[in-house]
């Protein structure tokens, strides 16, 4: 009786790490990638949604109200600028994971070295326009800031964008990992800069005074530092196969990176009027100071945008690969497996907004109030957000994405105009910015899963298959 209740609690005790131990052992060993990439994400990305739920705090009592706010639409300006790459980046996710599903690793360094190159010759000359045009600019009316700021801010501009220029290349490293379908490792990267700038500014709250110039400075260099670092250690390791060259820059590479990139460079543009000038609207109609509820709450229903995306981005390159060696079945399967994911993405965002107030009142205190209503379309815009991407995701991995890019520049047109008029003719407030921007993005919904069906059936034709 002693040996079978001894042999029944360990096979009880064996049970759960023997279940777990298959899950990440069997199946596709592109499936297995992804799990052990998922998992390893979930940690990461739960420990930089943390380190980010601290900082608002931190910072809310370093500086005030109004000034976070600055500094928050400061920063999406500064982000527009991404859209320079001309797409080079995804052209380069697509171009490194054929590379490497075929064996070809002299053609992924080529490709690398390439897109480094061709980077750092746009990154000069648009740091060098910024060096002109920049003292002609009115930060303050930009901005919608007092008079008296206009001093802190110059400089603040100088050192954000310049620190953001050298983010702008050596963040070709992440690029790079991702396509090599290791996003986890990407992930710490960002875990790492933000615990960085945490406890840089945790210092600064004991050191000095409420300083934008200090803030957006410790935030624009932290992950710098880490991205150097990274490049350094990795393209010496593991990547030192595809490890940046002149010898392997060759600029004939350039329109079969750009072939796709075009394309992307457009969605880009597109992406950045629809998700980055929320902030812009806002400080022009409401003020600077409205801002910052309103990123509190985008920050807030970005948790299931967040966890999803953790989930789906091992599958771009994935479904790159499996699209390069027609793996159909493979795409079919994982592509249904997202779907009941997603809909637990649905039941997450309803939890969250039945419990919004009450964890904004512990999170933020009584500095900042986030409006029912603002949250209700923010949950509305994580839905449709993380509903496109599972479609978006395979669409791009497998470098069909002219239509994509045609609904996207109808979504980009129409954004900004149903958002002003929600936020002000309609006096809808920071509320109604989002939801324009939902608004625009429903026409995705619809045609990118019809676009799918096509691709994995085998029957897309013409505008369905470019």
């Amino acid at each position: 009786m002693t040996i079978k209740n001894t042999q029944m609690k360990s096979s009880v005790y064996n049970y759960l790490p023997n279940k777990i131990k298959n899950f990440f052992s069997t199946g596709h060993s592109r499936s297995i990638r992804a799990k052990k990439n998922i998992f390893a994400s979930f940690g990461l990305k739960g420990i930089s949604i943390l380190i980010s739920f601290l900082l608002v705090p931190l910072v809310l009592n370093y500086i005030d109200i109004t000034k976070y706010g600055i500094w928050l639409t400061l920063s999406s300006i500064i982000g527009w600028f991404a859209f320079f790459d001309i797409g080079l980046g995804h052209g380069l996710r697509n171009k490194f994971a054929e590379a490497i599903a075929k064996g070809q690793k002299e053609l992924a360094r080529i490709y690398v070295s390439t897109t480094y190159a061709i980077l750092f010759i746009i990154i000069g000359i648009i740091y060098f326009l910024f060096l002109i045009i920049n003292p002609l600019l009115n930060w303050t009316k930009i901005l919608n800031t007092p008079v008296e700021m206009g001093n802190e801010l110059s400089k603040l501009i100088i050192i954000v964008f310049t620190f953001f220029c050298i983010k702008f290349i050596l963040q070709l490293i992440g690029i790079v990992i991702v396509a090599d379908q290791k996003p986890a490792i990407n992930d710490s990267f960002n875990v790492i800069g933000n615990f960085l700038s945490l406890l840089i500014i945790f210092l600064l709250t004991k050191t000095t005074n409420g300083s934008l110039l200090y803030l957006g400075t410790t935030l624009s260099v932290a992950p710098v530092i880490v991205l150097l670092i990274a490049s350094f250690v990795f393209y010496n390791k593991d990547y030192n196969y595809c490890k940046p060259s002149f010898k392997y820059v060759d600029f004939k590479y350039f329109k079969s990176l750009e072939s796709l990139g075009v394309k992307f460079f457009i969605l880009q543009i597109a992406c950045i009027v629809i998700f980055a000038t929320d902030n812009i609207i806002i400080t022009q109609i409401l003020g600077p100071a409205e801002v910052t509820p309103y990123n509190i709450a985008f920050k807030y229903f970005g948790i299931p945008i967040m966890a999803f995306t953790i989930i789906i981005t091992p599958f771009w390159s994935a479904f790159t690969e499996a699209y390069t060696k027609n793996d159909m079945h493979w795409i079919k399967n994982s592509i249904q497996k997202i779907i009941k994911i997603w809909t637990l993405v649905v039941v997450g965002v309803i939890v969250l907004l039945v419990i919004s107030n009450q964890f904004y009142l512990i999170w933020v205190g009584d500095k900042v109030q986030v409006p029912f209503l603002l949250s209700a379309f923010m949950g509305l815009y994580a839905i449709i957000s993380t509903w496109n991407n599972i479609f978006a995701y395979f669409i791009n991995g497998v470098g069909k994405i002219k239509l994509q890019m045609y609904y996207g520049i109808i979504a980009m047109v129409v954004n900004i105009p149903i958002s002003i008029f929600f936020a002000k003719n309609l006096g809808m407030g920071s509320a109604g910015v989002i939801l324009g921007t939902c608004c625009s993005l429903v026409i995705g919904s619809f045609f990118a899963p019809i676009q799918t069906i096509k691709i994995i059936k085998g029957n897309a034709k013409g505008i369905w298959n470019n």
